[in-house]
């Protein structure tokens, strides 16, 4: 298995706008942070984990040339609005794309990208092809590639809090990744046991209502339990290199283009 982080910012990403901290002026590269989403090669799939605003840049900046599916962990605006990149996908791949997400994220997207589910001849342009899919149990991912053999994968939506929004981690044999969340049931928690890799949300030093902050993502970090634990969704508090000193070794801060192999 193969995973990119193509994204670990936060909503605002890294640096802001009009902000001269020490982070969004760093000449580090590890300190600019587009907006969440990974990419997971396994068993010859290929999937992405949401669409952030910046999916174009991030797919060309990880190489990425495939999707055979899309899944999605909620539909806030960082996690969506690239949506519309995903009809290169389209044409590359010759056929619609498969995208799994909660029923009421489905129907917020589908609000959100009225035009790409509207069927208008006269659309003055391209738009996505996209096929919808309610998430209400493991995913089984198919390879859209016909000139391989076929292939498959299965992958374990995680049911987490974010603030008051139930969203969902993703689970793929012994990676998951979980973004954007506050609080991880009791339930998810055991469907997160014997982890190699965990990616989890740590937005900043300050508490959040709807976010770890650092400590908490570190003491929930301790309780999965995961062989190395990446914290992703960051905002301008951290410095990369002088945050990773502070942390475990097998907790550290993940960057933008960051490959992790399993």
């Amino acid at each position: 298995m193969k995973v990119i982080l193509l994204g670990t910012g936060t909503s605002h990403g890294i640096p802001m706008i009009a902000c001269d901290c020490e982070v969004c002026t760093s000449d580090d590269p590890r300190d600019r942070r587009t907006r969440p989403s990974i990419h997971v090669q396994h068993n010859g799939i290929h999937i992405l984990v949401d669409t952030a605003p910046e999916l174009r840049l991030q797919c060309l900046a990880g190489g990425i040339r495939r999707a055979d599916a899309v899944l999605f962990t909620h539909h806030h605006a960082d996690h969506v609005t690239g949506l519309d990149d995903l009809r290169r996908f389209n044409w590359l791949q010759s056929c619609s794309l498969k995208c799994y997400a909660q029923q009421e994220d489905i129907t917020a997207i589908r609000r959100m990208f009225a035009y790409a589910f509207v069927d208008d001849p006269e659309y003055p342009s391209h738009k996505p092809d996209l096929d919808f899919i309610p998430i209400d149990g493991p995913i089984e991912v198919q390879s859209t590639d016909s000139s391989a053999p076929a292939a498959s994968c299965t992958v374990l939506p995680i049911p987490l809090i974010h603030g008051p929004t139930p969203v969902l981690g993703f689970r793929f044999d012994n990676f998951a990744y979980c973004t954007d969340c506050s609080y991880i049931p009791d339930d998810s928690m055991k469907m997160l046991e014997g982890l190699d890799v965990l990616i989890l949300d740590a937005l900043r030093r300050r508490p959040h209502p709807t976010h770890f902050n650092l400590e908490e993502a570190v003491e929930w970090a301790g309780r999965i339990g995961a062989k190395q634990t990446y914290f992703t969704h960051i905002a301008h508090e951290f410095m990369h290199e002088k945050t990773n000193s502070e942390l475990p070794p097998n907790m550290q801060l993940g960057h933008d283009g960051q490959v992790i192999e399993l």
